[in-house]
């Protein structure tokens, strides 16, 4: 797709009509109460999701005004102009228009000590120098690895069934996060260092290494999900006065450097020879890029796809046994010609990516003023404002999707391809490729490969599953209720 398609974010989807020129509605408040008012609002007093549902319905726009978290003292300006629908939301894609330097963590910045002094690929903007040499160097490091993607996964996925199943046979359920998150780092790291990290000085510590680092970086964005009562307050006041200091995670992030730097030295002498980066920037990028993109993704992304697929039901789960069985049957195994084969399971794949993407905030600062739509009206973006998008209304468009708040197993199968333009959850539409050049994440082929081979090698070993779901922090939690072994023959 040519990169003016792939940036055309301004243009309505549903009408080319020119569309009335409104102010954008919305209530800020005050500079210094209305963050905090927002904030209790967004976390505890309404809830996520009603949020922005119950702004849309008093201002009757899906493009407002508002502060986001986590405000002051942490961010000193927390007003963003808010988009939450899928015609708007593509701008964030389009950096022509919009700023993505240190937007990741949206209105502030972890400290750089964190990432080693270091402003880490995930925070440049495309027009930054270093921007295409260090994506440069994340794509031709997975490109290089690409033999390894679904073995090495198909390894770990056993080694996760047969723990789930002696779970459930002594205690009759069986959390699945923690599984997950083991199987989830030791995959990342085996990928990239050619090692069991159970081979290293780090042993078994490797995914309580990287939560923590994760937790104190991310955690004025997140919460328990408490009532409103006294000690959410607490919590309040505790997670979002004062970022955390870096030098109390500071010896859990040299361990898992010292293991990146000593292990993944074939990665790192090609970042040096190959794109000129010193040893120890490349160093620093990839502990992000393993630590944080790749196993802090994995952490909520298969929790999800267990969770939604559960919920599907049993017809669903039958639909997707035969196809993948037959498939895998006539290829003689669960290849990637196989895998490209199964048109259901890419569709419950991608339906999962619309319907609770793993990543649902994205940021951008205006570079230049411009004009932004909705379906139904035209607004005014001013050089300098933050852009916010929250990516589960985008993909749940009523305009767009139909039913778009149930999960349909086949709606990307046939001509139902064509919707896959409106999925965003990779920093770009799914219809889009990943460049040096752009946003998207670059492990964005990846993530569906692998959540494709989890289904399939789900139902290979079982008929049907049932889970218990909540939310904890940022990511769904899951529990294994039972699981229905395929009959021997």
């Amino acid at each position: 797709m040519s990169s003016s398609s792939s940036s055309s974010s301004s243009s309505s989807l549903l009408s080319p009509l020119q569309l009335p020129m409104k102010p954008i509605p919305g209530d800020c408040g005050h500079t210094f109460f209305g963050p905090f008012r927002d904030r209790l609002a967004y976390f505890y007093h309404e809830g996520r999701d009603k949020f922005f549902e119950n702004r849309i319905q008093k201002h009757k726009s899906t493009i407002i005004k508002t502060n986001m978290p986590p405000g002051p003292l942490i961010a000193s300006c927390p007003r963003v102009v808010c988009l939450l629908d899928a015609v708007s939301f593509p701008v964030l894609f389009d950096t022509s228009k919009v700023e993505k330097r240190d937007v990741l963590d949206g209105t502030f910045l972890p400290s750089l000590a964190y990432t080693g002094g270091h402003r880490v690929c995930a925070y440049l903007d495309p027009s930054e120098p270093k921007h295409t040499s260090l994506k440069s160097f994340i794509l031709s490091t997975l490109s290089a690895r690409h033999h390894k993607f679904i073995p090495l996964f198909q390894t770990g996925l056993s080694e996760l069934f047969n723990e789930l199943e002696a779970q459930i046979s002594s205690k009759k359920e069986a959390y699945f996060n923690t599984l997950s998150d083991t199987m989830s780092f030791n995959y990342v790291f085996r990928l990239f260092c050619d090692k069991s990290p159970s081979e290293t000085r780090i042993g078994f510590k490797g995914p309580k290494l990287v939560d923590k680092w994760l937790l104190f970086q991310l955690a004025p964005l997140g919460s328990l999900g408490l009532l409103p009562n006294l000690l959410c307050y607490f919590e309040d006041i505790l997670l979002r006065t004062f970022t955390f200091p870096f030098f109390l995670v500071k010896s859990d992030y040299k361990k898992l450097y010292d293991v990146f730097y000593e292990f993944g030295s074939s990665v790192l002498d090609e970042a040096e020879s190959k794109f000129g980066i010193e040893r120890d920037e490349a160093c620093h990028n990839l502990v992000f890029l393993a630590g944080f993109n790749a196993y802090g993704g994995m952490k909520v992304l298969f929790p999800g796809l267990i969770k939604w697929v559960a919920l599907a039901g049993q017809k669903v789960h039958k639909k997707l046994a035969d196809e993948i069985r037959t498939t895998v049957e006539v290829e003689g195994g669960a290849t990637l010609s196989a895998l490209n084969k199964m048109v259901l399971t890419k569709s419950v794949v991608y339906e999962y990516l619309r319907i609770d993407p793993p990543v649902p905030f994205q940021y951008g600062k205006a570079k230049v003023d411009f004009v932004i739509q909705s379906h139904d009206a035209a607004f005014e973006i001013k050089k300098g404002e933050m852009i916010f998008g929250y990516q589960p209304f985008a993909t749940k468009d009523p305009k767009v999707f139909e039913n778009p708040e149930e999960f349909v197993g086949d709606r990307f199968v046939g001509e139902g391809e064509k919707l896959l333009k409106y999925v965003y959850w990779s920093n770009g539409r799914e219809t889009e490729e990943t460049r040096a050049g752009n946003k998207h994440c670059a492990g964005k082929d990846l993530v569906v490969l692998l959540c494709r081979v989890m289904v399939v090698e789900l139902f290979l070993r079982y008929e049907t599953f049932e889970v218990e779901s909540g939310t904890f922090m940022f990511a769904p939690s899951v529990t294994f209720k039972s699981l229905t072994k395929v009959s021997s023959p």
